[in-house]
C-alpha cells in the first residue's frame, strides 16, 4: 500500500500517528516492569471499552482465535448451539462449532437481513428440555453491513438461559454496546477495526456466568486456557509471549478514545454511516442492506448500477484517486462493494470517497449528478454537527 492512499474498507482500518510512533519504540521486554505498567493501564480501558466490570482476557491472535477460545473454554464436544446466521462471519462460528464436534443449529436469513427476535423467540421456546447451552451472534456483520438488535436478542437468550456469545469485532467503539448491561456472557472484537491498531490482537469479555461454565469444560486447551490467561492477568502480565507493539499501540489508541469520548465515538460513526448512505443514494445507487436501522456503522455495502462491473469501481477508486475499498466476499464477491467507514475515518474521508467514486462512475459511462453525493454527505454532516479529530499527544 502506498503512504498516500485512503483505506476505506471494514478491516484494517487507518492508523493514527500516535499509533504509528508506538510501534517504532524500540524492543521492550516483555516480562519487564514497563511493560507491566503499560497491562496495568491498559486492561482496565479493554473493560471501559466493552462497558464491563467482568475479565477481559488480552490475546495475541485473531478474533477468530479469541471465538475459538471462547467456545473451547466454556462448551463440550456434543454440546448444541444455536447460530444466528447472516453472513460469512455469523457463518464461521457455525463452521468453527461444527469442527470443534458441536451440535449446531442454525437461523439462517438472506444477505443483507438483519436476524429477527421473533425468530430467536421461537427457537427458544422450541427447546423445551434447554438443549441449547449456547447462542451466537454477530453485531456488525462484516460482510454484509447488516446490524443486528443484539440488545434485544441477548434479552431472549438470557431468558432461555443459555450462553450468550457475541462477535463485536466490527461494532466495538462504533456502535451502542453494554457488555454487562445486555447480559451478554462472551464477547469477542479484534485490533484491526474500531480500536485503530494493526491485526494482531484479540480482545474476549466474559462473565461470571461463563466462567461457572469453564468449571465443568472437560477439554478448555492450552494457549487458549482461561484460566491461564486469568492468572497472568491477574499480576498485570500475559501467561505467554505477547504482541509487545501491537500492545504499546492500543495503549496510544485508547487513550485517543478517551479524549474522543465513547458517547461522542460512537455518534460520530453513527454520523459518518448516514453520510454514506445519503452520498450513495444521491449517486443513484443502493446500499445491500435497505433498512436504515438495519445498517452497521462500522461498513456500508454498495450495490454497482447494472452493466458496471465491481472490480471496474474498485480499480478506478483505487488508481486514479488512491482510495481502496473492499469486494463482496463468498457469494457476494463481485456483486457488492463495501465501503469502510470505522475507526480513525472522519468527514473529510467520507467526502473525498463520495466525490471520487462519482467521478468513477462518470467515467464508466454512468450518469450522475456533478456534486450530488458530496452535498448530501454534507447536509448529513451539517445537521449533525462536525466530527472533531481528537489531538494526538
Amino acid at each position: 500500500m502506498k503512504q498516500d492512499e485512503l483505506l476505506m474498507i471494514p478491516g484494517p482500518t487507518p492508523l493514527p500517528d500516535v499509533v504509528r510512533q508506538a510501534m517504532a519504540r524500540p524492543a521492550i521486554g516483555h516480562r519487564s516492569p514497563e511493560f507491566k505498567e503499560v497491562m496495568k493501564r491498559v486492561l482496565p480501558k479493554l473493560q471501559w471499552a466493552f462497558g464491563t466490570k467482568s475479565d477481559v482476557l488480552l490475546i495475541t491472535a485473531s478474533a477468530t482465535g479469541a471465538f475459538e477460545a471462547a467456545m473451547v473454554n466454556t462448551l463440550n464436544r456434543g454440546d448444541k448451539i444455536l447460530v444466528l446466521s447472516c453472513g460469512v462471519f455469523s457463518e464461521r462460528w457455525a463452521d468453527m462449532g461444527e469442527t470443534l464436534g458441536l451440535e449446531v443449529q442454525r437461523i439462517a436469513v438472506p444477505a443483507g437481513q438483519a436476524n429477527t427476535v421473533d425468530s430467536l423467540k421461537k427457537a427458544l421456546a422450541q427447546d423445551t428440555d434447554k438443549s441449547i447451552k449456547a447462542v451466537i451472534m454477530t453485531h456488525s456483520e462484516t460482510s454484509t453491513g447488516v446490524l443486528n438488535p443484539v440488545k434485544a436478542l441477548a434479552a431472549e437468550v438470557k431468558a432461555h438461559g443459555a450462553l450468550c456469545f457475541v462477535d463485536s469485532v466490527t461494532s466495538l467503539t462504533a456502535t451502542d454496546f453494554d457488555f454487562d448491561g445486555w447480559g451478554i456472557d462472551l464477547c469477542v472484537s479484534g485490533s484491526q477495526k474500531g480500536f485503530m491498531i494493526p491485526p494482531g490482537l484479540a480482545f474476549l469479555a466474559i462473565s461470571p456466568k461463563a466462567w461457572q461454565a469453564f468449571e465443568t469444560c472437560k477439554y478448555p486447551g492450552y494457549y487458549f486456557n482461561f484460566k491461564q490467561y486469568k492468572k497472568a492477568q491477574d499480576q498485570s502480565n500475559t501467561p505467554y509471549t505477547p504482541a509487545t507493539h501491537l500492545i504499546l499501540a492500543l495503549e496510544q489508541a485508547l487513550l485517543l478514545m478517551e479524549q474522543e469520548g465513547m458517547e461522542q465515538r460512537i455518534a460520530r460513526h453513527q454520523k459518518l454511516q448516514q453520510m454514506v448512505r445519503s452520498g450513495i443514494k444521491a449517486l443513484g445507487l443502493s446500499p445491500l442492506v435497505e433498512a436504515d436501522g438495519e445498517a452497521s456503522t462500522a461498513v456500508t455495502s454498495v450495490l454497482p448500477p447494472d452493466g458496471i462491473a465491481v472490480a471496474d469501481i474498485r480499480s478506478g477508486l483505487k488508481n486514479g484517486f488512491g482510495i481502496i475499498v473492499a469486494d463482496g466476499q463468498k457469494d457476494l464477491k463481485g456483486k457488492i462493494f463495501r465501503i469502510g467507514h470505522l475507526g480513525y475515518v472522519f468527514d473529510r474521508d467520507v467526502y473525498g470517497t463520495l466525490s471520487a467514486l462519482e467521478t468513477v462512475l462518470a467515467n464508466l459511462g454512468v450518469s450522475v449528478t456533478p456534486g450530488a453525493a458530496a452535498a448530501a454527505a454534507k447536509a448529513v454532516a451539517a445537521a449533525c454537527g462536525e466530527s472533531r479529530q481528537p489531538a494526538q499527544v
